[in-house]
């Protein structure tokens, strides 16, 4: 089981999040509500936490195929639902720059192997209504 703890530390709603492991992670509302970007919000850590178990998976399935990956790049843009409460993420769009000595379709291949099959968080996001997008790009070493 996991476990998280948080204490606000910075004016109304600025958190620090820790993990069993003593990492942290900081939190704050957005500055219209009164936040004052102490750090990132918490739908947005949602999306850092796409970029990171996608980026995961890619990375391990990839090595496991004895590609060379020097460098990953994840860029994601996301829309949430207008006038909701609460205002879910609609649609998602994320690009894997992937530089090495990787083969196309390997690279193609363990990103929808992570998008589709094995990242639990865009699992969540389907399983919530979220439309998942996805590109891979491969920069090869000069």
């Amino acid at each position: 089981m996991n476990k998280i703890e948080l204490h606000r530390v910075a004016g109304d709603f600025g958190f620090d999040a820790t993990d069993e492991n003593g990492n942290i992670v900081t939190i704050d509302g957005a500055e219209s509500i009164g936040g004052q970007g102490y750090g990132s919000r918490p739908m947005q850590l949602i999306l850092m936490g796409l970029g990171g178990c996608s980026g995961i998976d890619i990375v391990a399935i990839l090595k496991k195929q004895r590609q060379v990956v020097t460098g990953v790049n994840i860029k994601i843009e996301g829309e949430r639902e207008k006038d909701k409460i609460p205002s879910l993420w609609k649609s998602v769009n994320i690009i894997f720059e992937l530089s090495g000595d990787i083969d196309e379709n390997k690279a193609q291949r363990a990103c929808a192997l992570s998008m589709d099959k094995h990242c639990s968080v865009a699992e969540t996001l389907r399983l919530g209504g979220t439309e998942i997008k996805w590109t891979c790009i491969i920069k090869k070493n000069s």
